[in-house]
């Protein structure tokens, strides 16, 4: 039987280059180096229905405890509509549908990625 591999959480961003630096620091420092599943996909939650696919996988396949999506400012994936008040209901949206969606109880944690690298908790 394959060994079984167990990471704490799956972290949800975008493939924007302008925020790597920032995302890889923050993340190697919060959730500790190489102890989560990562899905860079543009506009992070933008596409709710592609990230859960992927969000659910994580979990059968390494009973992930935590889900953590980072917006960002600036995010051409929205375009126009990108305003900071899309972003936040956007994220709570995906938090909700997690929390009706998924099977396993998961914490789920918000962020919006600024373009000076600040990263802001979102309630």
């Amino acid at each position: 039987m394959a060994e079984k591999h167990v990471t704490d959480a799956i972290v949800v961003h975008c493939i924007d280059f302008r925020f790597q630096k920032y995302l890889n620091d923050w993340l190697n420092e919060k959730v500790g180096e190489g102890n989560y599943d990562r899905l860079s996909i543009a506009g992070s939650v933008f596409d709710f229905e592609a990230v859960f696919e992927q969000v659910q996988l994580s979990g059968r396949l390494h009973e992930i405890k935590k889900v953590i999506f980072i917006n960002h400012e600036d995010c051409g994936a929205y375009g126009e509509a990108g305003s900071r008040e899309r972003h936040e209901v956007d994220l709570r949206a995906a938090r909700e549908k997690i929390g009706e969606r998924c099977v396993r109880d998961l914490e789920v944690e918000l962020y919006y990625l600024h373009l000076d690298g600040t990263f802001e908790k979102v309630s």
